[in-house]
């Protein structure tokens, strides 16, 4: 049975229901299959000895998640070999690739969950009136464990970067 979270995430002030577990501080980051491009499958392990900044996004063609990908594009540079940032969304692969080509973005790994939304429904981020991932981020540390999280509640706003940014800095 596919846990539903009536009333927790807003698309443009409209209720949504998120689709999957809450996750928490603490719990192994579930590894799931994403896209790479069309045809190339990536899971969450191959980045196993990583400290993982999952930046989630619902589409890259929209002026937030363009924002938060470019923020933390930016902020890549001063993270270290030791941290990835992975941004994730339902766009289709080349959509990303485009994107990334268009706007510079030469630092932060796209990866897609077009093809089964296995991320966001392991996640509980998976919006099930539109079938996009709800905006959020992820800390995953090196042994895969959880270490940081803010889901949005309404899609169209910005995370807390700073924040985050804070939270994994502290565990370099």
């Amino acid at each position: 049975m596919i846990e539903e979270r009536k009333g927790y995430a807003t698309v443009g002030g409209a209720p949504a229901t998120l689709l999957g577990p809450e996750l928490k501080i603490g719990d192994v980051a579930p590894d799931v299959t994403l896209n790479a491009d069309l045809m190339t499958e990536v899971s969450l392990s191959d980045y196993k000895s990583k400290l993982k900044l999952i930046s989630v996004v619902p589409s890259l063609d929209t002026g937030v998640c363009d924002a938060q990908t470019r923020r933390f594009n930016q902020e890549a540079s001063n993270l270290g070999d030791e941290v990835v940032i992975l941004t994730i969304s339902a766009d289709l692969p080349f959509a990303q690739s485009r994107f990334c080509t268009v706007a510079g973005i030469d630092r932060v790994v796209t990866l897609s969950d077009y093809k089964h939304r296995a991320f966001g429904m392991a996640y509980g981020v998976l919006l099930q009136e539109v079938h996009l991932d709800q905006r959020a981020i992820f800390i995953v540390d090196a042994e895969d464990k959880i270490r940081y999280i803010e889901v949005l509640q309404e899609m169209s706003e910005h995370p807390d970067y700073d924040k985050a940014l804070s939270a994994l800095r502290e565990m370099l």
